[in-house]
């Protein structure tokens, strides 16, 4: 099928890169009219913002600015965030670093989220997706600490509101990638290549998941078929979760 956001107005935070850009021009594809947001420039879409996600004021004006350049807001795709090096082991992790992690990936799903909703309400409904991941339902021996506990939140935040705003037209998924080939993932493979190898022997699929296939799940979850879908842990992780043994 094709045209299935068409004429949508769809927000991306974190759309310069990765999963994010890959989205934006999938979404493109279907007939949507992106606007893409990320603190760098050269986010994707046909209008491209540098924003802070982490800012309240920030993130109320890049709506006002949809709004005021498209006349409605109708899905939210918040997926920026970080995974710093230095987010480890919580005996390890600096606190400065737990704080600037949390504001990256939850705090901002928060704003959009508070600040973007409204938008949606205003437009009759629509879908929002926010960024987790397969760690919020699992633990890890090799921790990202505040990593981990952000997306958690970001789990049972997506839940609350896709429960609270289900008779109201919009929709709240948690969108939940297993390990994904992207830049970040790549430089992991290079600086520790034992560390990067004890996560993929766990996967059943035996290889990290692809941009675009991540971008597929989130046009999904935004598009009509997925129209009976919410307050949802929506894996795509390759049977990560799944997993006790894995295929030789």
């Amino acid at each position: 099928m094709s045209g299935r956001l068409q004429d949508k107005v769809c927000v991306i935070t974190g759309a310069a890169s990765g999963i994010g850009a890959e989205t934006a021009r999938q979404f493109a594809a279907e007939g949507a009219i992106v606007m893409g947001v990320d603190l760098r420039e050269g986010a994707e879409g046909a209008l491209s913002l540098q924003v802070d996600v982490s800012d309240e004021e920030q993130v109320r004006s890049m709506y006002i600015r949809a709004r005021e350049e498209f006349g409605r807001v109708d899905v939210l795709f918040n997926n920026a965030g970080i995974n710093p090096g230095e987010d480890a082991s919580v005996l390890e992790t600096p606190s400065e670093v737990w704080q600037r992690v949390q504001d990256a990936n939850l705090r901002s799903v928060f704003l959009c989220c508070k600040h973007g909703i409204p938008h949606l309400l205003d437009a009759g409904g629509g879908s929002v997706i926010n960024a987790a991941s397969f760690v919020a339902v699992m633990g890890a021996a090799v921790s990202q600490i505040s990593y981990t506990a952000a997306k958690g939140g970001v789990l049972s935040l997506s839940r609350e509101l896709g429960v609270e705003f289900a008779r109201r037209g919009v929709r709240v998924n948690a969108l939940c990638p297993g390990p994904v080939d992207t830049p970040l993932l790549r430089e992991l493979f290079a600086s520790d290549p034992e560390r990067a190898a004890r996560r993929l022997v766990h996967i059943p699929m035996g290889r990290f998941a692809h941009a675009s296939e991540i971008a597929r799940a989130a046009l999904f979850l935004a598009s009509e078929d997925s129209s009976y879908v919410t307050a949802s842990t929506f894996l795509v992780d390759g049977g990560l979760s799944a997993a006790y043994l894995t295929p030789e």
